[in-house]
C-alpha cells in the first residue's frame, strides 16, 4: 500500500524524538488511517486492527529517539505493521491451541521475551475489564476481536445490525481505554488521547 509521506516528515521525526508531543500528534494524525487500512487487509478483523493501531503508535513514542536513524519512515511503518499484524495473528492461533490443551502448563510456555510478558499482562488487564462489560458488549467484543468475525458477520449471527454491533464495539474500547488509564501506568496520558480517537 502506497504511503503518502508528511511535509518535511524527517523534521519532525526529529522533534519526536526530542519529545515534542504535538509532532507526534501530527504524525498519528497523518498515518493512523493507513495503519487501521493496512492491518485490516491483513487480518480481516476491525478489532485487531484498531488493537495494531494502538499497539504501533505506543511503540513508536517509547522508541522515538531512534526515529532519527530511519532513511524511509513509509518502508518501516509498512513493515511494522505487517510484522505485528503476524505476530497478533500467531499469537490467536496461539491461544486457540493452548485452549485446547486444558492440561499445558504455563512453565510449558515461552516466557523468555520482555515481548511476552508485556503481551500476557496486557492480555490479563483487558481479561480483567472484558468480564466487568455488559453482556451485549462483552459478547461483540469476543466475537470480533477473539474470533475474528467482521462486524457484518457479528451483526448476522447476534441479529442485530452491524450498526449496532459498531455501538457496541465502539462503547467496549472505551470503557478498555479507561480501564488501561487506571492499570497501564506505562501509557503516556498523551498517547491515550491520541487512542481515544480511533475510529
Amino acid at each position: 500500500m502506497a504511503i503518502k509521506p508528511l511535509f518535511n516528515e524527517a523534521g519532525i521525526l526529529q522533534e519526536i524524538a526530542a519529545g515534542d508531543q504535538r509532532a507526534f500528534s501530527s504524525l498519528f494524525d497523518h498515518y493512523q488511517g493507513y495503519v487501521f487500512a493496512f492491518g485490516l487487509k491483513l487480518t480481516y478483523s476491525e478489532a485487531l486492527a484498531e488493537e495494531i493501531v494502538q499497539d504501533i503508535f505506543l511503540k513508536i513514542w517509547f522508541c522515538r529517539e531512534k526515529l532519527v536513524e530511519i532513511e524511509c519512515f513509509g518502508a518501516y511503518l509498512n513493515r511494522s505493521v505487517r510484522n505485528h499484524s503476524f505476530n497478533l495473528l500467531r499469537q490467536a492461533a496461539t491461544e486457540i491451541k493452548v485452549n485446547q490443551h486444558i492440561g499445558l502448563s504455563l512453565t510449558e510456555l515461552d516466557n523468555s521475551t520482555q515481548q511476552d510478558l508485556e503481551f500476557r499482562e496486557t492480555a490479563r488487564i483487558i481479561d480483567e475489564v472484558i468480564n466487568l462489560l455488559p453482556a451485549q458488549q462483552k459478547l461483540v467484543y469476543t466475537l470480533c476481536h477473539r474470533d475474528g468475525l467482521k462486524y457484518e458477520e457479528a451483526a448476522q449471527q447476534m441479529n442485530i445490525s452491524s450498526a449496532t454491533v459498531h455501538y457496541h464495539m465502539k462503547l467496549a474500547l472505551t470503557t478498555i481505554r479507561e480501564h488501561f488509564k487506571k492499570n497501564a501506568l506505562g501509557y503516556p496520558t498523551l498517547l491515550l488521547l491520541l487512542l481515544s480517537k480511533i475510529k
